[in-house]
């Protein structure tokens, strides 16, 4: 089937299709009869089956003229040229059949077929891809991505074909185990490379071929009967190599580096010889094809009498035989030998023959060798009436892979510069996220990164809370620019009060921290005991300021066990023992006596403080904690009045006022002064009323698309205004509004560059846990969009990138994603059969997200949505198009419940 395409005999590959689509592929090895699916064998069977199809028909439009997207083969350069096809017409005459009735043509439309086929094959491409990418045999994925890319440069489309090139090589381990499979993989693999022009590439994967067929030669028992005789698999892949290492040396030649061409033609004679004595007589296809690379290695060498009377016989056997690629190859190296010798009539013979049979199967490289020997023949016989179309034809060709080079650079320039410029934009996002536009200090968002940071890698910081004394009796007196040159100076001082690597951050209004790194509290204390005594003795009257102009620092060391809350609650709670004490001041918490001044915010943590007339000694009145010459203050306890009875109240206990008045009478009581007729029932007792629970305050949503920032921002504050205790989200903002954000909230932002969302004001604290699951790289931006908006509806959010086709195995080895979460969101496009995949292997309920990114014929998600609903399994819901911010809220919601 291989080689009757290969050779274009279209008809006779139809026909071998039809028992090819019957059977089980001969790619596919078997499958074990334990722990594997009994439909894996069949799925792949059917996407090779599906492929071969999808060559058939992609080398049937070449024929009429058009690529696999239907256009046109040639360049429209004129008027005559044929315009592309209808695909959506394609499709219809699928469904519908062909048109039928007095007005359909006696012969059918060539057209409407071709755009039947065109849509057939993408639709075959489509399907035997998603049937390779869901295996689990990275050989399989390899050999069906080499095959789709020589299909993909039938049609033409190289940037295509580079792109399942490069997949293919690296699922290629080079840890694989010999097989036929994987030789032939290889020779895809190199002779893709070689059209793609990329020869030395090609040449090291040919290599690895050969080598791989002579460890499979070498060990029994790793080649079936069915796979062919181990010597005639290592002479076919000899073969290969030589071809290729002499058609190298002849692009040599034609360089004008002879030195460098005889090695390969050298290896390439050794390689042709090698296969020749491997092969046997009946392999009579692979002797011709030995024999025809013989040939040229020797007319590169020079010995053209030698060779011209094997190629000869290998241009008799190729006619014969029908195999065209081979008989333009022997015809060309023909021509070779007999200019070279100096018959130019005969090489024109032979040399014409060459570039009709390349050029009528489709046969780039062959064509263009084929046409520069023509010009230079007639060159050299100065006959420039038959070379001048030679040459044209040939700078023709030679402008078309120009062209096609260029528009890989423009590709690969607009590429690199959106790249830069995402990188500009998102290193300038990561200064507005993390930088204090006043100060130019880390703000409040980085302190409490770097804070989680060295806690989770186990280290001991210090931290020291630092507050401006009476701040707003500066502002108040010397005006706010002026206040600002205080906190600028403030953050100037306690930076060279401070090691290199320490580090200070803006908190808020006039609030600092500064992060110490293995750092004790004693050690902190020495340090910004001296910054204080150089804030106080600062001269602020040459900045307008005469009034004093001082700090109060509280300071806590890490702790076992602490996180960022508790040690920065201890920190800001001996802070305010500082400024209780008479501010001006710095107070540490020892991590041994912890004693600090009544009526602490730490007193909820730690109990209230010790006295010294609780302990009943004077060493607990001389505390590290105290300030010097700060006498303990004695704080009364506060009382409570004690509440006063109700007049109505009876003091023996009746209820007083109009409570009997109240009671129902009881049974068959006309009125209050009659005998009861029954014992007096109880009085009812009301079932407690259920407790009311508010609805939770999710953020208010601004989409960004269409609104320019400052839309936006009026979006922002008119919301915040409203909902002061909830933060308000941008979804899909441009850069230059979140820039805009983070510049005027600062703070209180938190900005998501890959989400391209923000969120202004309060983040709740998470509740509850979801995963977030991306299926291709295409997917990430809605994938960053959903976590985002679980992130800020408040719930904690783990993301797995990339997990489409055979890259879910790490999820079936280690299932703690699966287990540990409240609810999944499935992100998917080209890969749309992962929800309902993991939907199979979990109980966890799922969002499915589809996608517009995938195949160009995905219908902007369409297919990726069907997909979705059509899944099988249970426990998944589908989101619309695109939207991962309605699944990210809707996971948010599940996780927060189920923590309830």
């Amino acid at each position: 089937m291989t080689a009757a395409l290969a050779n274009w005999q279209l008809d006779d590959a139809e026909d071998l299709l039809a028992d090819v689509e019957g059977d089980p592929s001969p790619y596919v090895t078997p499958a074990p009869r334990d722990g594997v699916a009994e439909d894996s064998p069949a799925t792949l069977g059917r996407a090779w089956a599906d492929t071969l199809r999808a060559e058939l028909l992609v080398r049937r439009l070449r024929v009429a003229g058009f690529t696999l997207v239907g256009d046109p083969v040639e360049p429209p350069h004129g008027s005559g040229s044929p315009p592309a096809l209808d695909l959506h017409a394609g499709v219809a005459g699928l469904i519908d059949g062909p048109p039928t009735g007095p007005d359909a043509p006696a012969d059918g439309d060539p057209r409407s077929e071709s755009a039947s086929r065109a849509a057939l094959a993408i639709a075959l491409v489509r399907s035997a891809k998603a049937a390779f990418d869901a295996t689990d045999d990275d050989l399989q994925r390899a050999a069906g991505l080499a095959r789709h890319a020589r299909i993909e440069l039938l049609s033409r489309r190289i940037d295509a074909a580079m792109d399942e090139a490069v997949e293919a090589a690296s699922l290629l381990d080079p840890a694989l185990p010999p097989s036929a499979l994987l030789v032939d993989t290889l020779g895809t693999l190199a002779g893709v490379l070689a059209d793609l022009e990329l020869m030395p590439l090609a040449l090291d994967y040919q290599r690895r071929a050969h080598a791989t067929a002579l460890a499979a030669a070498d060990s029994a028992g790793l080649l079936d009967l069915e796979e062919g005789r181990p010597d005639e698999l290592v002479a076919r892949t000899a073969t290969r190599l030589g071809e290729l290492c002499a058609e190298l040396g002849e692009a040599l030649l034609d360089d004008g580096v002879p030195e460098s061409a005889a090695p390969h033609f050298a290896d390439a004679r050794d390689l042709a010889e090698q296969a020749l004595a491997l092969l046997p007589p009946e392999s009579a296809d692979a002797v011709v094809a030995a024999q025809v690379v013989h040939g040229c290695a020797l007319v590169g060498i020079g010995a053209h009498t030698a060779a011209a009377g094997p190629l000869r016989a290998a241009v008799r056997s190729t006619t014969a035989s029908g195999d065209r690629a081979l008989l333009a190859s022997a015809l060309l190296a023909l021509g070779r030998a007999l200019r070279r010798q100096g018959d130019g009539r005969g090489a024109d013979e032979q040399l014409a023959r060459a570039l009709a049979v390349a050029t009528e199967h489709g046969l780039p490289r062959l064509r263009r060798a084929a046409l520069r020997e023509l010009c230079t023949l007639h060159a050299e016989l100065d006959d420039a009436g038959r070379a001048l179309p030679y040459l044209q034809a040939y700078l023709a060709d030679e402008l078309d892979r120009v062209d096609e080079r260029r528009t890989r650079w423009v590709e690969l320039f607009g590429r690199r510069k959106s790249l830069l410029e995402t990188e500009r934009a998102a290193g300038q996002l990561r200064r507005q996220a993390y930088e204090d536009p006043l100060t130019h200090l880390p703000n409040r968002r980085y302190a409490e990164a770097r804070l989680d940071g060295l806690l989770a890698s186990g280290g001991v910081p210090a931290l020291a809370v630092v507050d401006v004394d009476r701040f707003k009796e500066v502002n108040d007196a010397a005006g706010h620019p002026t206040g600002d040159a205080v906190l600028r100076t403030v953050a100037e001082l306690l930076i060279a009060g401070v090691r290199d690597t320490d580090e200070v951050c803006r908190w808020a209004g006039d609030e600092f921290v500064i992060l110490l790194p293995d750092t004790t509290a004693e050690q902190a204390e020495r340090a910004l005991e001296r910054t204080r005594r150089a804030v106080a003795a600062h001269d602020w009257a040459q900045l307008g300021v005469h009034l004093p102009v001082t700090i109060s620092v509280g300071i806590a060391s890490a702790t076992r066990g602490d996180d960022r809350r508790t040690l920065f609650a201890a920190a800001d709670g001996v802070l305010y023992d500082a400024k209780r004490s008479g501010r001006d001041r710095v107070v540490r918490l020892s991590a041994v006596t912890q004693t600090r001044a009544g009526g602490s915010p730490l007193d909820a943590l730690f109990g209230p403080p010790r006295t010294a007339a609780a302990d009943g000694t004077e060493e607990a009145s001389r505390d590290d904690t105290a300030p010097v010459a700060s006498p303990p203050a004695v704080v009364p306890a506060p009382t409570v009045p004690a509440v006063q009875p109700s007049p109505l109240d009876d003091p023996a206990g009746d209820p007083g006022g109009f409570a009997p008045l109240l009671l129902d009478p009881p049974l068959g009581l006309g009125s209050l002064a009659e005998p009861a007729l029954a014992p007096v029932p109880p009085p009812p007792v009301e079932p407690p009323a259920a407790p009311f629970r508010e609805a939770p305050a999710e953020p208010d949503v601004v989409w960004g698309s269409g609104r320019s920032p400052e839309q936006v921002l009026a979006l922002v504050r008119e919301a915040r205004r409203q909902h002061p205790d909830r933060p308000a989200v941008v979804v899909r903002a441009t850069a230059e509004a979140l820039v805009a954000l983070a510049s005027e909230h600062d703070a209180y932002t938190t900005v998501d560059a890959a989400a391209m969302s923000a969120a202004v004001g309060p983040i709740p604290d998470p509740a509850g846990r979801i995963g977030v699951l991306c299926g291709a790289g295409g997917d990430l931006p809605v994938a960053a969009e959903a976590a985002f908006a679980a992130r800020i509806t408040g719930t904690e959010v783990v993301r797995v990138d990339d997990v489409g086709g055979s890259r879910i195995r790490p999820l079936l080895t280690d299932r703690a994603l699966l287990d540990d979460v409240d609810c999944l969101v499935v992100v998917a496009g080209l890969d749309a059969s992962l929800a309902g995949l993991v939907g199979a292997m979990t109980d966890v309920p799922i969002v499915a997200v589809p996608t517009s990114t995938g195949q160009p014929g995905s219908f902007g998600g369409f297919s990726a949505l069907l997909t979705m609903l059509n899944s099988a399994s249970p426990g998944v819901v589908v989101s619309n198009i695109d939207n991962g911010y309605a699944a990210g809220v809707f996971a948010a919601r599940i996780a927060r419940r189920t923590r309830r």
